[in-house]
């Protein structure tokens, strides 16, 4: 398929692009460069937690950062100034903002300092760090996630297609619920893994995903990238089938949801993504 035209569609018109705020932007920015601190880092650093390189978790939390907030940079440019300018969308990035930078610094802070941030209860500090600001922040981006889902929904004016706009309304909607759902049941536990996994047990490459029992990263995976996946379905049935792109993006969506499901079930019963 020739992915050229739905690349250029995705393109900023010139007038756009002057009256955009930089905010999502810049955010993409930043988190990329924060991706590109740790990458360079890791070959210099030894120490590893639970089995892993330190500043692994904070690399991979900064280019899911940086997805993020290019997908919403993207979205920006097709949204009208007066959604723009609105206070719900100011108000609902600078939330968002706080989070990132408030999660990446304790992220990078723990990796420096040779332990954990996730499931880390060891003292009052890390405890009140992971469930409350953390906990905090996770919930105030999928929030944001699917309020700019639903202004983008209700804004008429929008250089957006029919199904492109389901797209988007639908696959942040389901990155906002299911990520509710999943990272809810994540964060209960002490760790991300529903069975035993034994030190040196095989993982997934790169994701460290369980090899051997059931892990609820997978599913979480799936829940945050609803908002990418769906929206190119849209943005692909509207330029191939445009009779019937909106009913199919969402039998997408459904599917999509239905999938990602499916292997949050798969985790809960303590089979893994893939054996190894």
């Amino acid at each position: 398929m020739n992915t050229l035209p739905l690349i250029a569609s995705l393109a900023p018109d010139a007038p756009a692009a002057a009256q955009r705020p930089p905010l999502y932007r810049s955010l993409m920015a930043l988190a990329l460069g924060l991706s590109l601190l740790c990458l360079f880092w890791m070959p210099f650093e030894t120490r590893q937690v639970a089995g892993v390189p330190v500043f692994l978790k904070p690399l991979k939390f900064a280019i899911s950062f940086a997805t993020l907030f290019g997908t919403l940079a993207l979205l920006e440019t097709r949204l009208t100034a007066q959604v723009r300018e609105g206070w719900v969308y100011r108000l609902t990035g600078l939330v968002m903002a706080a989070a990132f930078l408030t999660e990446m610094a304790y992220l990078i802070w723990q990796a420096a300092r040779g332990e954990a941030s996730h499931f880390n209860l060891s003292t009052p500090f890390h405890t009140f760090m992971y469930r409350s600001v953390m906990g905090g922040g996770a919930l105030a981006l999928v929030a944001g996630i699917g309020v700019i889902g639903w202004l983008a929904r209700r804004d008429a004016g929008a250089r957006l297609g029919p199904a492109l706009r389901e797209g988007i309304w639908l696959g942040f909607l389901a990155s906002s619920l299911l990520t509710l759902v999943i990272a809810g049941r994540l964060s209960t536990g002490t760790g991300p893994f529903t069975g035993i996994h034994p030190p040196g047990a095989p993982t997934i490459p790169f994701f460290g995903w369980s090899g051997v029992t059931g892990d609820l990263r997978p599913a979480h995976f799936l829940s945050l990238h609803a908002m990418q996946v769906l929206p190119l379905v849209g943005l692909w049935l509207d330029r191939r089938l445009p009779a019937r792109a909106k009913g199919f993006t969402r039998l997408a969506a459904l599917v999509y949801a239905m999938l990602t499901l499916a292997v949050f079930a798969q985790a809960l019963a303590g089979w893994p993504l893939i054996a190894l």
